[in-house]
């Protein structure tokens, strides 16, 4: 639960000499990440503005069959997707239609639970993003098939492309996550000591664990701190006082002054974010009673307290999982896409209230995508899938990247659906890197596989989603 330690007084070094001595541009190699272990003067590298940005990153754990949340619905193409999908397609006129603005000649819907997303698509503020994968380099069916092209490590295993869709260290186990990294290098402006810029509530994970910095976990109801310490009963009184003379106490074994300082530390965080939710006002915005939406709720509270808590910069961690539908998938669906639609529009909606809608933006992940083709009313793991960014300063009412074409057998198809992806995760990662305040003179730090699908410094932005980056939308 300690935040990240700073060396304010340690010089600067030169990036580009630095960049080309870790050879960054080569996804294997450790020395990049050793070396920002070693020198944790890159917490002062990159220093974003003064505005208040925050990452939030809904985690879909297990494999979300998304080419049931982006349907092709007219005529031809949506033949195209009954014939692949079999027992698994949704029915035509049950989709939600959206008009994305720039067109690719087919039209979409949503899935018939996605109402309040649909409604975001329409006024601008959600986007979909399609056919995002991890990849090792630029891939086609052919060098797939002859084995001349890396390919990310463990692809179709769980464990492994989470931790790729999270590390985006696509070719080796990395258990260091690319908001880790950013918190490892970016000087937010955050000054509390204690309170790390990324906040998890649910607990542990890859994408917000860095080499010098930790995430500070949360529940849906705030911070949990020892239980009783500082209460004002007689025995809460002895039990703090107890407390505070143990912590207070000068150890000389390391392990044991280490423990006393997190310990501290950890205290120090509880009453701090506790007092600063406790001092706001109620929000208006009306929340579901699902755990998914009391989680969001609290995201809301926290950066509402953004100043009690003296930040300016924030990652938040949400893992809603149970999506490895091998069995089921429409009814599964037709049950959780509504409580992920209603938890988002009500987030927006708060956001919106606390009047720093343009400053957060919230995305979706997941494993991978699941196999076009039904196994008997379920889909198995597969490769590329969809995915949604929302905020305000996403430029929304469009589909980024490339949709695909379908039919068996197609032009991405590597067996039964699992479709080579069209968009990395690196390009992906490094469009929300960028608009979280990363310059791009740093971009390789936090993605050291970005060179493979995009330039730093190009006029084209690696995925044109979001404000200050021109739009880039390609068809099939």
């Amino acid at each position: 639960m300690k935040t990240r330690r700073r060396d304010d007084d340690v010089p600067r070094t030169d990036r580009r000499k630095f960049l080309g001595q870790a050879s960054c541009a080569a996804v294997g190699t450790t020395a990049l990440f050793n070396t920002i272990l070693n020198l944790r003067m890159f917490n002062a590298l990159a220093a974003p503005g003064e505005d208040y940005r925050a990452l939030v990153c809904l985690f879909l754990s297990g494999g979300i069959d998304s080419f049931n949340v982006l349907v092709p619905r007219g005529d031809a193409e949506y033949l195209e997707y009954a014939g692949v999908r079999g027992d698994l397609a949704l029915p035509q006129a049950d989709l939600l239609p959206i008009v994305p603005r720039t067109s690719d000649g087919r039209t979409y819907g949503m899935h018939p639970g996605l109402t309040g997303l649909q409604g975001l698509f329409g006024q601008d503020r959600l986007a979909l993003v399609a056919n995002v994968g991890t990849l090792v380099e630029p891939t086609t069916l052919d060098e797939y098939r002859r084995g001349t092209v890396a390919l990310p490590l463990g692809l179709f295993s769980h464990s492994d492309q989470s931790m790729q869709w999270q590390s985006s260290i696509p070719d080796r186990r990395d258990a260091v996550g690319w908001a880790g990294r950013m918190a490892d290098v970016i000087q937010t402006g955050n000054c509390d000591p204690n309170i790390s810029m990324n906040i998890s509530l649910s607990g542990t994970n890859v994408w917000q664990s860095g080499k010098i910095t930790s995430h500070y976990t949360i529940t849906e109801n705030g911070s949990e701190g020892l239980w009783d310490y500082g209460g004002t009963s007689p025995g809460a009184i002895v039990r703090t006082e107890a407390v505070d003379s143990l912590l207070a106490l000068q150890y000389r074994h390391l392990f044991e002054k280490t423990f006393a300082a997190r310990m501290r530390g950890a205290i120090d965080a509880n009453v701090d974010f506790s007092n600063a939710i406790a001092a706001l006002p109620p929000l208006t915005t009306q929340f579901s009673n699902t755990s998914l939406s009391r989680k969001f709720r609290m995201i809301a509270l926290t950066i509402a307290a953004r100043e009690a808590l003296c930040m300016k910069r924030q990652t938040f961690f949400v893992e809603a999982g149970g999506w490895d539908h091998h069995d089921e998938v429409v009814l599964n669906q037709a049950a959780m896409l509504p409580v992920i639609s209603a938890a988002l529009s009500e987030f927006h909606s708060a956001l919106v209230e606390l009047d720093v809608v343009d400053q957060v933006t919230t995305f979706t992940a997941s494993d991978f995508g699941r196999t076009l083709s039904s196994n008997g009313r379920g889909s198995d793991h597969a490769w590329g899938g969809n995915h949604i960014v929302m905020g305000g300063a996403v430029r929304g009412g469009d589909v980024y990247g490339t949709f695909p074409q379908l039919y068996s057998g197609n032009a991405l198809d590597t067996g039964r659906g699992r479709l080579i992806p069209t968009t990395s995760v690196d390009a992906y990662a490094a469009q929300l890197a960028l608009w979280f305040g990363v310059p791009v003179a740093d971009i390789e730090l936090i993605l050291p596989n970005i060179r493979r699908f995009w330039t730093p410094g190009s006029i084209t932005p690696p995925l044109g989603a979001l404000s200050a980056m021109r739009r880039v939308a390609r068809s099939a």
